[in-house]
């Protein structure tokens, strides 16, 4: 059975592995991006381009999206020219940002009007992941869509869960990363309490995770509070981005989010103060500066 073609837009670090690891079992591909040297390289490969999103929906079975933004993934989809113009019935589009769900539902309502089906399958673990295909993948939408897309989703990703209805998968994220930000934004301002304490801040490591408060995360900030190197691969910018989207889905159930609230306020002052490329456990170096 021949595989389908795949359109491929948004070849930033993790995009572009998850090609090359298509390319390398066999897919076709065609891609696109702002970015000329990340789209040759994948053309030295074997790759096609395309100019325009319509052109590439047009060349493809599936068309899979990784890019930044919620606005991003609309513009992409809705241009003059853009993919929907050129999405074809019975084809699918996956979404492997981490967008609002809220878009997300809205997308895949226009993309039904034409047969076209949609999954969103935000990412979780690493670029290096995505090379090997050993991606999480948080899939969601109706499960005849799903059904037709796994076996692709299983050569990208070691384990492939599916969520329920379309927006699941957004959803899941976004209260993963609320959890995952939440936990490093307090644990960087335990280290950094404890450094203008006096306290050992080895110890306090030793101590804490010996207890039920031990994770990764609290791993990955003791790496920078006390050892000095920055290991996370996760963005402060990102971070940020991640719980506005947080708090926007919220505000859409109705209801409010007072702990994402004041991640959210940590972030943004992060950023503020020159830290946004930093990864997030480097939010410690804008703690150790408060003052009353």
């Amino acid at each position: 059975m021949s595989k389908p073609t795949i359109g491929f837009i948004g070849l930033g670090l993790m995009g572009g592995n998850m090609v090359e690891n298509l390319q390398n079992k066999g897919y076709a591909v065609t891609v696109m991006d702002l970015n000329k040297a990340a789209v040759d390289t994948c053309v030295e490969r074997g790759a096609k381009t395309a100019q325009t999103g319509k052109a590439l929906a047009e060349a493809s079975d599936i068309v899979m999206l990784c890019l930044t933004t919620s606005e991003i993934v609309e513009k992409v989809i809705y241009a003059e020219n853009g993919v929907l113009d050129g999405m074809k019935a019975g084809s699918v589009l996956i979404d492997f940002g981490t967008s609002i769900p809220a878009s997300t539902k809205k997308i895949g309502a226009d993309l039904a009007k034409k047969g076209v089906g949609m999954i969103d399958a935000p990412l979780g673990r690493t670029p290096a992941h995505a090379k090997d295909g050993l991606l999480n993948i948080m899939a969601a939408g109706d499960i005849e869509t799903f059904n037709k897309v796994k076996s692709v989703l299983e050569d990208q990703g070691e384990n492939v869960f599916h969520l329920g209805a379309l927006g699941a998968g957004h959803t899941t994220k976004l209260i993963n990363n609320f959890i995952g930000m939440t936990t490093v934004c307090a644990m960087s301002q335990a280290f950094a309490v404890a450094e203008k304490a006096g306290v050992d801040k080895q110890q306090l490591f030793d101590i804490m995770s010996t207890g039920p408060s031990s994770s990764p995360f609290m791993q990955f900030c003791k790496n920078y509070a006390v050892d000095n190197v920055s290991d996370l691969g996760f963005s402060i910018a990102n971070a940020n981005k991640d719980l506005g989207y947080f708090l926007k889905m919220v505000e859409d159930l109705g209801t409010v989010s007072k702990i994402a609230e004041g991640s959210s306020a940590n972030l943004n002052a992060a950023v503020d103060a020159g830290l946004s490329q930093g990864n997030v456990p480097e939010i410690f170096e804008y703690f150790k500066t408060l003052s009353k």
